[in-house]
């Protein structure tokens, strides 16, 4: 059975996020720790350092705040990724920051997870952070949400206390049409309910965090029911006298399957032609499937390159040179409408500008600013682009690849922010 067939997913991508202080690198330190991820070294780096800094108990937020600010300040800044197994599933963590003005670290850290876990201080309660918070897992298409309220011990474990939390969020989660939502009282401090069952909690009947997150069913496609996509990256000529005439595109599907005989099209010249082999190594298969890097051949002789689009013959992408789209501005210098930028969606690049900005998003209070045009660093916005060539493109929440984009700095190559086509939120 080929490992991407439709079920369910076996490594898990989540981000955590949270204000500050509410004890995300603790808590991913805790999972670490008490699933045994670490190392003996690395336990009596963190022992020492936590000697040195003058803390009481060991500091498992060292485990991950890897940066010497990060140490000193008692704070996230740059997204941190770890990587943890269980016997039943693998994870990567991206561990991301929880200031308003790291917004962007969070959306980059938030931009390949098919999970949010995000903290909420059992004392304080909802603050504009959580919203924002989870409003950008809400605008970024995560699907599965956990909330866990943090520091209960804090709180002497109070049932209410945590029932008053998750009636806030509840109402968060149903204004942002969240879809999945779970709700966990912990103390990542003493590990309350993060790997094993908090003795001081009796009254919450739930999972544990981590065997929710080895249970949770997130599916291999996230849209069962999207066309085969495939974004060519480069073009696979041997030159050899094994393989003289092979000329095969290679790329990552994004979206749907693909099997050898299906009718296909090529865009952005709307040429067609049939699948007559898909390669993964050296394997020859019948079918793969989203996420599958592979190297197809054609039945017609096909100029085809880098940056073309490969899809489903019946199930054509939408098109145009003039997009509204969502966007992240990561740039300290501020977005400049009628400046030219280079626009990557996928693999194909083309200069575009930004025409008008619609509106800024307060992301604290969900608020659109229509009188406010000048985007900053960090700012969420909706903009129009008018693109120098046809943008062929899916809306963002059917297919995260084909509506997603980067704007680059065609003179210092930076890139200054990301994007999102037609998402509605």
């Amino acid at each position: 059975m080929h490992n991407n067939q439709p079920g369910f997913k076996n490594l898990i991508r989540f981000t955590t996020a949270g204000s500050v202080d509410d004890g995300k690198s603790t808590l991913i330190g805790r999972l670490l720790y008490d699933t045994k991820s670490i190392f003996e070294d690395q336990f009596q780096h963190i022992s020492e350092s936590s000697k040195r800094l003058g803390r009481q108990e060991i500091d498992l937020s060292l485990l991950t705040d890897g940066l010497r600010a990060e140490r000193e300040q008692g704070i996230t800044i740059d997204v941190a990724y770890r990587y943890f197994a269980t016997p039943s599933r693998k994870f990567i963590i991206a561990d991301t920051p929880g200031h308003t003005q790291y917004t962007r670290n969070m959306v980059t850290g938030a931009s390949t997870a098919d999970l949010a876990v995000i903290l909420v201080d059992a004392r304080t309660g909802v603050l504009e952070q959580t919203l924002r918070h989870t409003f950008i897992a809400s605008l970024l298409d995560i699907r599965y949400i956990i909330f866990c309220i943090n520091k209960m011990d804090l709180v002497n474990y109070s049932e209410s206390a945590f029932n008053s939390v998750k009636t806030s969020l509840t109402e968060i989660a149903k204004k942002l049409s969240a879809e999945n939502v779970y709700f966990i009282p912990i103390s990542a401090k003493y590990g309350d309910n993060v790997v094993h069952p908090s003795e001081n909690m009796p009254w919450f009947k739930g999972q544990t965090l981590i065997q929710l997150l080895e249970n949770i069913e997130i599916p291999v496609n996230k849209n069962p029911n999207e066309r085969f996509r495939l974004p060519v990256q480069t073009v696979i000529r041997p030159h050899s006298d094994d393989f003289h005439d092979f000329r095969g595109y290679a790329g990552r599907i994004s979206g749907g399957v693909v099997k050898t005989g299906d009718e296909i099209i090529i865009l952005p010249y709307r040429l067609r032609s049939k699948i007559k082999s898909i390669n993964i190594f050296n394997n020859s298969l019948t079918e793969a499937y989203d996420g599958d890097s592979v190297t197809i051949t054609l039945e017609d002789d096909i100029d085809i390159g880098r940056g073309n689009l490969i899809c489903s013959a019946d199930d054509i992408p939408r098109d145009s040179s003039e997009l509204t789209a969502t966007i992240c501005w990561f740039n300290e210098v501020n977005l400049q409408t009628g400046r030219k930028y280079i626009l990557r969606n996928h693999t194909n690049e083309t200069l575009c500008i930004v025409k008008s900005v619609n509106y800024i998003l307060d992301i604290n209070t969900l608020k659109r600013n229509y009188s406010e045009n000048n985007v900053r660093m960090n700012d969420i916005a909706e903009v129009v682009i008018k693109a120098s060539q046809t943008i062929f493109y899916d809306p963002y929440r059917k297919n995260n690849v084909t509506g997603s984009f980067i704007l680059i700095d065609e003179f210092t190559n930076e890139t200054v922010a990301a994007g999102m086509i037609e998402r509605d939120y």
